[in-house]
Order: structure tokens, then sequence, then C-alpha cells
């Protein structure tokens, strides 16, 4: 954690910076000691010096977590409920709506559903407090024809790992059965990570636009429809949310030792296909953190990432 210990004290900004890079980066480009910054990170808040402060030297992200989940005082644990109760002192409903997008849940429908069946005009309530609050982040699939699947995500990279895992296993950690909860995120991480990197890697690339991208890219979303057939990973465009011009087509693969590989590359041929916007001249990238063994493709490394906040 030597890296990370310093950065804190170059201020809020470089700690901003560097932690949602090394949330991109995910494990093994730095070593393991850093691999918690894919799950861990938050907005510079008062978190992470807390979660550092506990984290022993040299230790591995599942060191760590199997230390943090036998003690239901560690900072892993309390700090998202102090985030929680701070944010959201008589607020309840904002609360149980934050809940089901943190278990998953990225439809209005299916949201309100998981919250226990609020009435729609509540849902929408919530919503608007969660996004107003930065807490949330609502988004629409990018592309020359308008749409109104709007999808939700947990927008803070360390309350969405808490909401998935911590907040919801806090009952177990108290019985002093924690390796439940890291079997949990065992069991989770690969996909979850996945998921949880898409926006840091949507960041980076709008960053690094002029040197990596097509030109005239000036926004980078992804596309969806309501069945996610097609769900492309990363759009490319001149403007959001109704593009005048896609200006590439991308797929993430994210996996411990799978590279982007020839069964990728027709998959996201075919999704192209099926791209507003989009015809067989549109360029395709891969963002892969394994490297990429298909041919006729452009692929960036967690290493090309990184250089979005150097």
């Amino acid at each position: 954690m030597t890296e990370c210990r310093a950065l804190l004290a170059a201020g809020i900004e470089h700690i901003n910076a560097l932690l949602k890079a090394l949330s991109a980066e995910s494990a093994g480009f730095w070593g393991t000691h850093l691999e918690a910054c894919t799950a861990l990170v938050s907005q510079a808040s008062t978190e992470i010096p807390l979660i550092l402060e506990e984290w022993p030297q040299g230790a591995t992200l599942w060191d760590y977590l199997a230390t943090a989940l036998r003690r239901p005082t560690s900072a892993l644990l309390v700090s998202g409920e102090r985030t929680l109760a701070a944010e959201f002192p008589t607020e309840a409903q904002a609360r149980t709506v934050l809940g089901a997008i943190g278990q998953g849940e990225r439809t209005f429908t299916l949201i309100g559903r998981a919250a226990g069946g609020l009435h729609p005009g509540s849902v929408t309530r919530s919503l608007d407090i969660l996004t107003s609050r930065r807490m949330v982040a609502a988004e629409l699939p990018l592309s020359t024809k308008p749409s109104r699947e709007t999808r939700y995500r947990i927008d803070d990279p360390y309350l969405r790992f808490w909401l998935s895992f911590i907040g919801p296993g806090i009952p177990a950690v108290e019985r002093g059965r924690g390796d439940r909860v890291l079997d949990a995120i065992r069991t989770s991480w690969t996909s979850w990570r996945g998921r949880a990197v898409e926006p840091v890697i949507r960041e980076a690339l709008w960053r690094l636009a002029d040197d990596v991208l097509p030109a005239g890219t000036n926004t980078v979303g992804g596309y969806w429809t309501r069945t996610n057939d097609p769900e492309i990973d990363l759009i490319g465009a001149d403007r959001s949310p109704i593009a005048k011009k896609v200006t590439f087509a991308g797929s993430v693969k994210w996996l411990e030792s799978k590279p982007f590989d020839a069964r990728d590359l027709a998959r996201l041929i075919a999704h192209r296909a099926q791209l507003p916007g989009a015809d067989d001249t549109t360029p395709l990238l891969a963002v892969t953190r394994n490297g990429c063994t298909a041919e006729g493709i452009r692929s960036l490394t967690p290493e090309d990432l990184l250089n979005a906040w150097h």
C-alpha cells in the first residue's frame, strides 16, 4: 500500500485521479497489494484514509478482507454505514432504493420491485434525490436513435462495493461468520469487477480521446436495448445522448487470464450491425485486461488506461 499512502499526502485531487486509475487497473498491473483499489476506492472521502490506515503493510486484497471481515468495527464495515447515515438521516425510501441499485438492479421497474414494490412516484422522487447528490448515475444508451431505456448505477466505487457485499453481510460478520461474506465476494468478484470497471474505462477513454480514439469522439458511453440484445460496452460519438455520428464500438473483457479473442470479435461485429448509426466501416475497439489475440481490431491495456491520469 506504499503507493496509495504516499498519494494521500499529495492532495485530494491527486488521490481522486490515481485511485480511479487504480480501480481501472484492477489486479495484477501494480501488484496484488493494490488490487483493493478496484473495490474500495471512493471519491476522496474520509473512508479511504481510514481503510488504508488499518490495511497491513504488503497485505493482498484477500488478506485484508479476511482480517476486516472478522471485526464488526473495521473501517471497511463502518465507513459505509456512516456515509449512508449522513446522507439519509430521514429519507428512508431513498436509502431503500439505493440498496436495490447496489444489489444490481438497473432499470426503473426492477428497482421499484426490489425496493419492496414502491409506488412509481416514490421511486421517481428517490432517484431524483440520489442523482442530485451524485450517489447514483442515470445513463441512456448512446446511438443516433432516441431511447428511454434509462439505467441506474451507484456512482461511488467504494459505496458500490459496500452495498453489493459488505452492508448485506454485516449480520453475518456480527455473528462471527465473516468467512461467509468473504466466500460471497470471491464467488462474485470477477463478474462484479467486470461491471464495475466499465464506467472507469469509459472515463479513461474520454480523457484519452485525442490520443487513442477516432477523430470526432466527444463522448463515450454504452448501448443497450430493453432485452439487452445487443448490449455493447463502449460507444464513441460526437455528442450524447442522441448522436449525429457514432465514431466507434467497443468491448471490455476484464477476466483473470482470458484474452480478447476471435469469438469476442465476431460477437462485437454482430452487435455493431444492430447499433443505430453504425455500419461496416465503424471502427472497433477492445479494452482487455489480458491482451488480444483477435486480428483486425485495436486493443488497449490497463497500462494504456492509466495514462489518462498521468
